[in-house]
Parts: C-alpha cells; sequence; structure tokens
C-alpha cells in the first residue's frame, strides 16, 4: 500500500465526525450477533482494501453491521461479500473465492474496493450528512488511485455518491445520469469511466435480479473498457 492510501487509512479507522453513525456501529459490536457472539468486533471505521495500482475501484455503499464492521475489511464476513468476492475471483481479480476474515489470505490484484461511507449505519441507510462528511476520504482516495481507469459504483447510493466525489475530484460538472445496471459515463478524456451495478446485496442476489452471470460480465465488460474493447454511445460532457 502506497504512503497515500495507508495516510487515509490511519485517518479513516479513528474518525469521529458522525455521532450518529458513531453511537450505532459501537452498539453493534457490544450486543454482537448471537452467531458471532465470540468474535471480536471491530466496530470503528472501514477503510478501503485492495491493490494501489489498481485499474479498477470499486465503491459500496456502507459496512454491514455484522460483516464489515465485525470484520474490520470491506466487504468481509458476510453474503454481499461472498458474492462480490466470488465474482472478483472469477473474473480474475481476486486470488480466492471468498473473503471472511482479515488476514485470511484475500489479495485483490487490480482492484481496489472502498464505499461512500465508512460506518455501519442503521437499516443500511447513511445520511446525505453523513456521506458528505464521509466524502474527501473517497476523494483522497480516488487522487491516489493514480491508475485507475474505471469506478464501479454498487447500488444507487454508491452511484450518486460517486457522481459527486468523481465529479468535484476533476473539477467538472455532476452528470445528470440516473442509476441502472450497466450504464457507463464519462467524466471526459483521459479520465476513468464509472459504471455502475445493482448492489450485490441478499434482496438482489436471492430474488436473481442481480445474478453471478450478470455481475461476471459486467465486469467483463468493465475491463474491456481500457482494454480498448468497448466505446460509451453517449457520455455527458464534462
Amino acid at each position: 500500500m502506497n504512503e497515500s492510501l495507508e495516510a487515509i487509512r490511519r485517518e479513516v479507522v479513528v474518525c469521529e465526525r458522525c455521532p450518529r453513525l458513531v453511537r450505532y456501529r459501537t452498539q453493534v459490536a457490544s450486543e454482537k450477533k448471537r452467531e458471532f457472539r465470540n468474535d471480536e468486533y471491530w466496530g470503528r471505521p472501514v477503510p478501503g482494501f485492495g491493490d494501489p495500482n489498481a485499474p479498477l475501484v470499486i465503491v459500496g455503499l456502507a459496512p454491514a453491521a455484522h460483516g464489515s464492521n465485525r470484520t474490520g475489511r470491506v466487504f468481509t464476513g458476510d453474503r454481499s461479500a461472498g458474492f462480490l468476492v466470488r465474482g472478483l475471483f472469477d473474473a480474475g481479480f481476486a486470488n480466492q473465492p471468498t473473503s471472511v476474515r482479515r488476514g485470511d489470505g484475500l489479495h485483490y490484484s487490480g482492484v481496489y474496493v472502498t464505499a461512500a461511507v465508512r460506518c455501519a449505519p442503521p437499516d443500511n441507510r447513511p445520511t446525505p450528512e453523513e456521506e458528505e462528511r464521509c466524502r474527501p476520504f473517497l476523494e483522497r482516495e480516488f487522487r491516489a488511485l493514480t491508475r485507475a481507469r474505471a469506478y464501479l459504483a454498487l447500488g444507487g447510493f454508491a452511484w450518486e455518491a460517486t457522481l459527486r466525489c468523481a465529479a468535484s475530484t476533476f473539477g467538472v460538472e455532476r452528470p445528470r445520469v440516473p442509476f441502472a445496471h450497466g450504464i457507463a459515463v464519462s467524466f471526459g478524456p483521459s479520465r476513468p469511466m464509472l459504471w455502475a451495478s445493482y448492489h450485490p446485496s441478499p434482496q438482489n442476489t436471492n430474488t436473481g435480479k442481480l445474478t453471478a452471470a450478470m455481475f461476471l460480465g459486467l465486469l467483463r465488460q468493465i475491463r474491456g473498457s481500457w482494454e480498448g474493447a468497448y466505446r460509451p454511445e453517449s457520455a455527458p460532457s464534462p
């Protein structure tokens, strides 16, 4: 991990900017879920994780109360993580198909995974104010990940947060493009393109709204975008 990402990580894990989120993440870590009653919960903000030279940056919503808030690693220890990492493995971005706990041997190659909000929110719903307070962390990560060629937002909340963050990072007007699975938006020549996917939550994967084949196909299409195999039909002007 390069020094700038490490500096961001150190600030993320001690952040207490959002009182509601601090109370909730601490309460969850204290009370625990019965299934994980013997685990030591992380109970702090969760930093990004992955390849500092990644061409692909994936942005999720926020840590799950008994997933990343328990394990301390983004998309680790719950069913959403299981779906995501299996897809990354099948697409050649991960060395193993599972993400169970920190220190389980998982390594990413070509992808960095992060989130719009770094603390677990009640009902998985951060407020706009909480997203705004967290946004500087994502902007700093975008600036540090200088080899990024594509961003992938998981779900509508992450889509809107990433649109705002990327536009601010590049100094352009935010594109007014509604969320839709598989859509791609350009921020201008030689800048990373933003793509969208349904979030890999059980609500989407158990109902077939997002399938493994859909997600793998999208990952392959995104890889093709920086290999010259894809051009957006209509990219908003910056």
